[in-house]
């Protein structure tokens, strides 16, 4: 038995885009195409399909989930170590529900004694992020995902500390620009947006649309939000409305 591109779209949460990314880059090729073009999977293609989801999960880029399953021989060895991965990951998300509960306690204390909203920065404030977010977060944005990747996979330990501590300071910024009442689009917040956007294209040519889709994605991903919230309540938001704001004036 096997199922066409769009049921599996559908029983996965993958985008028919993404299935056929997986495919164009020999990660996930299609049981067989059809007389009418469109690809058909069995259960051999959705076994690994589960795989790469569970490695997106945890994190592990395209280029390192297509070695890792080239090199797997036994499927049930396989699953064992994702199985023990994913224990892992569990592990490492309450600690990270503690993070956000502490400082939501905080922030809810600072507004309950009259104080005007604080950016908390204690060293343990992203204790249970891990750079690798980065990576997942960008799962909607598959060559973008794949050029992330491929950076990181050149990137020693202490450079990819050192753009998860820029990535963290940014979105302290931010916090601070919207504390201290600037609007979305003022021109601090928009350099700062400028930085981040000019940082992407780097990587690929970003357009006006796609960058106001990274911008929904931050409030959409439901992980990428709360790394946002966790800094400041409604920064989420504030960040996406900034970049809509930057590629309505500057990139249309």
């Amino acid at each position: 038995m096997d199922w066409p591109i769009s049921q599996v779209a559908r029983m996965s949460g993958v985008t028919a885009r993404t299935l056929r990314h997986y495919d164009e880059t020999g990660l996930l090729p299609p049981a067989r195409i059809g007389a009418n073009g469109h690809r058909y999977y069995d259960e051999r293609q959705l076994l690994r399909l589960q795989q790469i989801l569970v490695l997106r999960a945890l994190g592990v880029g395209l280029p390192e989930i297509g070695r890792i399953l080239s090199e797997q021989v036994d499927e049930v060895d396989a699953l064992r170590r994702h199985h023990r991965r994913l224990i892992e990951e569990r592990d490492r998300l309450d600690t990270l529900a503690s993070t956000v509960s502490r400082t939501i306690a905080e922030l809810e204390q600072s507004r309950k004694d009259g104080n005007p909203m604080t950016i908390n920065r204690p060293e343990n404030l992203f204790e249970g992020v891990t750079p690798s977010q980065y990576e997942e977060n960008m799962r909607d944005f598959p060559e973008l995902a794949d050029k992330v990747a491929r950076r990181a996979d050149t990137m020693s330990q202490a450079d990819a500390d050192a753009a998860h501590r820029e990535r963290t300071a940014q979105m302290i910024r931010l916090a601070e620009l919207m504390a201290a009442g600037h609007p979305a689009d003022a021109d601090p917040v928009q350099a700062e947006i400028d930085a981040q956007y000019r940082a992407l294209t780097e990587l690929r040519a970003v357009s006006a649309e796609d960058y106001r889709a990274i911008g929904r994605s931050i409030v959409g991903n439901a992980t990428w939000r709360a790394a946002y919230e966790a800094i400041a309540s409604g920064l989420a938001v504030y960040q996406r409305d900034a970049v809509e704001a930057y590629a309505t004036t500057r990139l249309n």
